[in-house]
């Protein structure tokens, strides 16, 4: 295991989800730590970086037509949501049922 770097240069910000911020708070406690800091310190000193491979899907930037109404109620749903348009319009294509394709008829 690396030793600690006694020596801290920058702050480094970045957004977490509330469930990484309560497992911090937990690590914390059970590893004696003092710090949110020293909790991230640890895990990237116990992390194997290079045998990791992130799931990212790649994403496509796409423009799309909408009415009026309907983009107001998406910008007053993401506010009200703490969200963007963009994570409400993933939700909704991710809960969109696709049609089977029917076979062609027979004359």
């Amino acid at each position: 295991m690396a030793t600690r770097t006694k020596t801290i240069s920058a702050p480094l910000t970045f957004d977490l989800p509330l469930g990484l911020i309560a497992k911090i708070k937990t690590a914390r406690k059970s590893h004696g730590l003092k710090t949110a800091s020293e909790v991230v310190r640890l895990a990237i000193e116990q992390f194997d970086f290079e045998a990791c491979a992130p799931s990212r899907e790649p994403h496509r930037q796409i423009s799309v037509r909408v009415a009026a109404a309907q983009r107001a109620m998406l910008k007053r749903y993401a506010r009200s949501k703490d969200t963007s348009v963009g994570d409400l319009l993933r939700l909704a294509l991710d809960g969109l049922a696709v049609k089977s394709a029917r076979p062609a008829r027979r004359s």
